[in-house]
């Protein structure tokens, strides 16, 4: 295994995907890297099914290890919305800022204790074998009141953590890799990649 084709378009996850996965060694390209072209249907019920639809074409297109990923905010005040639909939440289309003060203005007057969420992550890693593994990792936290923080992307600035004082957002990468979600799923992930190596 030289290199890996992580499933995702999206810059700053390409990012952390890489920091995470320095010490393997290996090569981790983006679908573009790899130039791949596909558009994938996500039509499973759970990240774990979307995570496994994508990592598996995208297997057979480029014969690689591939990763992918499916993850996404969970606000249990809004019986788990956005959930799976994270990304197509309004609109695949809609801009964060817009997505988060919709969210925002949908919890108005919601007290603290009945804010709480999850950003939930399933990996899946699909093998040239025919083979696929799978993790998933979760971080709790609340929804705030106002978007904070610059470092993150996507809902990073709605998501305060209490434990830290702060937004996703306002978290190093160093920090936020090692708490979030996708860190958490990716570090088990990275441990079924190692025995395969």
């Amino acid at each position: 295994m030289d290199k890996i084709i992580f499933a995702t378009g999206n810059a700053g996850k390409m990012k952390e995907v890489r920091e995470i996965l320095k010490d393997l060694n290996v090569e981790v390209l983006s679908m573009k890297e790899a130039g791949i072209q596909a558009d994938v249907e996500e039509n499973g019920k759970t990240f774990q099914e979307n995570a496994v639809i994508k990592a598996r074409e995208i297997m057979k297109i480029s014969g690689e290890v591939v990763l992918a990923d499916d993850s996404g905010l969970e606000i249990d005040y809004l019986n788990k919305e956005p959930g799976i639909y994270s990304a197509r939440y309004m609109g695949e289309d809609t801009s964060y800022r817009i997505k988060n003060g919709n969210l925002i203005e949908r919890l108005q007057g919601v007290p603290d204790e009945k804010r709480t969420a999850r950003f939930v992550c399933a990996i899946a890693a699909a093998f040239p074998d025919g083979s696929v593994e799978t993790t998933e990792g979760t971080i709790e936290g609340r929804i705030g009141y106002e978007e904070k923080g610059e470092n993150g992307f996507g809902y990073d600035p709605i998501f305060y953590v209490p434990e830290f004082g702060c937004t996703t957002a306002e978290l190093t990468g160093e920090q936020k890799n090692q708490i979030s979600h996708r860190g958490k799923a990716l570090e088990a992930m990275k441990e079924i990649l190692k025995k395969r190596m």
